[in-house]
């Protein structure tokens, strides 16, 4: 690594904001880049509506949630970085969707009245509609820690191919409980992190957020560290988390 790229500012990359920020995911981003701050980086958030707003280095991406509403603008939208996506996950780039975010870059979306929306064919798998949407709290046990925050998706997600985010302990997730099997939540494809958990999920959830800010520093040869701010906000975090689980009748941490 050249002292350049290691001097330059950490950037995070938030694709479409005005369009998939229903549920505040967009501030995933911002996550990214507190943190990254904390722990003693210069670091800067682009929001991305068009290709021409791509800056030269990328560090990490966010992709919110939106309406159905926004699905087909949405996908035409990041039809138009679908190069740089696959760049950024093969070149191993932290990628986290959220939501219709996720849905969009998978292999598609098949909707309630029988039409379907192409997706751009990023990460394996499909949506395809629930008899009943899926709204409340999720807790999901993961190998970055337990994970808690608030499913709202009216669809169920097939076909992955890739590996788990983890194992739902309450909630929906990808589908109902099996008949056999594990009820699962969310995939993982190297760095590329898709899950139903809005929150916004990183601030909810810091050491998810840590494993994705590690892989991105050790991309450009640095070291991640958590600053003493982020200890404190951890805390918080983790009372917050508590206090779900207490509700839902699950261990606290």
């Amino acid at each position: 690594m050249t002292a350049t790229s290691i001097e330059r500012p950490f950037t995070v990359v938030s694709l479409l904001p005005r369009l998939l920020d229903t549920n505040g995911d967009a501030g995933n981003a911002r996550v990214f880049a507190q943190r990254a701050r904390w722990s003693g980086r210069e670091a800067r958030v682009v929001d991305v509506h068009t290709r021409a707003d791509l800056p030269e280095h990328v560090d990490a991406v966010s992709i919110g949630s939106g309406t159905d509403a926004a699905l087909l603008p949405a996908r035409d939208a990041l039809r138009t970085v679908l190069e740089d996506l696959r760049v950024w996950s093969n070149s191993g780039v932290p990628i986290l969707a959220v939501g219709t975010g996720w849905e969009l870059i998978s292999w598609g979306i098949d909707l309630a009245g029988g039409s379907v929306i192409e997706g751009l064919g990023l990460v394996a798998g499909h949506a395809v509609p629930r008899t009943k949407r899926a709204t409340d709290d999720i807790i999901v046990s993961s190998k970055f820690g337990r994970l808690i925050g608030f499913e709202n998706h009216a669809r169920d997600y097939v076909g992955a191919e890739a590996s788990p985010l983890g194992r739902v302990l309450h909630g929906t997730g990808n589908a109902d409980a099996p008949a056999s099997g594990p009820q699962i939540e969310g995939l993982t494809m190297g760095e590329v992190f898709c899950t139903h958990l809005h929150g916004p999920v990183l601030a909810r959830n810091p050491g998810l957020a840590d494993h994705l800010l590690k892989a991105a520093f050790r991309r450009r040869g640095l070291v991640y560290s958590r600053g003493a701010v982020a200890e404190s906000v951890d805390e918080t975090a983790r009372t917050a988390r508590n206090q779900v689980a207490l509700r839902l009748g699950q261990p606290t941490e």
